[in-house]
């Protein structure tokens, strides 16, 4: 009687180790899949957001450039002395509608400057990169947790009986290792 007593103690002690095992290993195998997902995420961000910034900024610097030009071609065109009263009417309307512009686009975004959109642009592109740099960091730190439960007594004992194996850290194709060319969209 007492030695079925043992037996089943042991048992129990076994099915408890191996129940604990098992759900830790099934919590590492989520910590993994859950942080490929966050790289995942911030590696989508980076492309969705790159051309759409971009673009922004091209056609900001268009409205600006335009903007600017157009003022300074009506200015140079008011200062003509041989122009005729209904010319200089016609060319004071046009400043004026422009000034309209230009007043709203200030109104809109107080410092009327492309270098403050690009510096918008730059730090953007960093916080994406810092983003994806941690997301790279939790998802290796997450396989080598599971790798360890994997490979170590006693839940590598589990781990083969259920079918875990070892997982490989995150690489990326040499293409994505590759810093956007920001330039070669701005000449697209």
């Amino acid at each position: 009687m007492f030695g079925l007593y043992i037996v089943l103690v042991i048992t129990g002690i076994i099915l408890l180790i191996g129940i604990i095992a098992y759900n830790s290993l099934v919590n590492r195998k989520n910590k993994v899949e859950y942080a490929f997902s966050s790289t995942d995420v911030m590696l989508k961000k980076r492309r969705d957001l790159i051309p759409n910034l971009v673009e922004s900024v091209k056609q900001y610097m268009t409205f600006e450039s335009g903007l600017l030009t157009d003022v300074t071609k009506l200015r140079s065109g008011l200062m003509n002395e041989n122009m005729n009263d209904a010319d200089r009417f016609q060319m004071e309307n046009q400043v004026s509608g422009v000034l309209g512009k230009l007043k709203i686009a200030v109104e809109n975004y107080p410092e009327l400057k492309a270098s403050q959109n690009f510096l918008q642009l730059q730090a953007s592109l960093n916080e994406i990169e810092e983003q994806i740099s941690a997301a790279r960091r939790a998802f290796n730190a997450a396989i080598y947790d599971y790798n360890n439960a994997v490979e170590m007594f006693p839940t590598n004992i589990f781990a083969g009986m259920f079918g875990y194996k070892r997982r490989v850290s995150f690489e990326i194709p040499q293409e994505e290792r590759e810093t956007v060319n920001v330039k070669s969209l701005f000449n697209s």
